[in-house]
């Protein structure tokens, strides 16, 4: 969604953006120049960041990072992302206290009813030229996962295919039908 440039309360530089606060409570992402609206998690999409969550811990990743939701993600001098869950490594985590902007390596999108798919495709294209290594595109209305590991490289995984993080996260499996119980 484009927002005129005339309103005065909306941004008109990536650096005010990063500033600025809606006020109209939906999110926001930059892109050269373009506001895109969107909102937070459902809760259908909570329950599957929260089985993720507990996947990770389980596997004891929380020791060597964090699992965390809508993170500002700058992937260039002219994007900020927010994809819907990234994983960020403990030292990622102290360069973003220190104020350097950086790259998750793995990045899960949950699509909605509403999403575009070009708007989808692009997305993928930003993360893997940013140095995004693994993409999950969770589909719940019909229970499938596109793993990308590349923009050639794509599984769709469904009911008892195991979806990977690896090469980021090695023994972050999971099968589709268990992300959705």
């Amino acid at each position: 969604m484009i927002i005129e440039k005339n309103n005065t309360d909306v941004p008109t530089t990536l650096a005010e953006f990063e500033i600025w606060e809606a006020e109209d409570g939906f999110k926001y992402e930059w892109n050269d120049g373009e506001l895109i609206k969107f909102v937070g998690m459902n809760k259908h999409q909570l329950y599957i960041y929260n089985t993720l969550l507990d996947l990770f811990i389980l596997k004891g990743y929380n020791l060597s990072g964090i699992l965390v939701s809508e993170f500002d993600t700058k992937l260039s001098g002219i994007q900020l992302r927010r994809p819907d869950i990234a994983y960020l490594t403990k030292n990622q985590v102290q360069l973003g206290k220190n104020g350097e902007d950086v790259i998750p390596e793995f990045i899960i999108e949950i699509i909605s009813g509403t999403d575009n798919i070009n708007k989808v495709e692009e997305k993928i294209t930003e993360y893997f030229k940013s140095g995004v290594k693994v993409v999950w595109n969770i589909m719940p209305e019909q229970q499938l996962v596109y793993v990308y590991t590349s923009r050639k490289s794509v599984k769709i995984c469904n009911e008892n295919d195991i979806c990977s993080a690896s090469p980021v996260l090695n023994e972050f499996e999971i099968s589709v039908k268990s992300i959705f119980q």
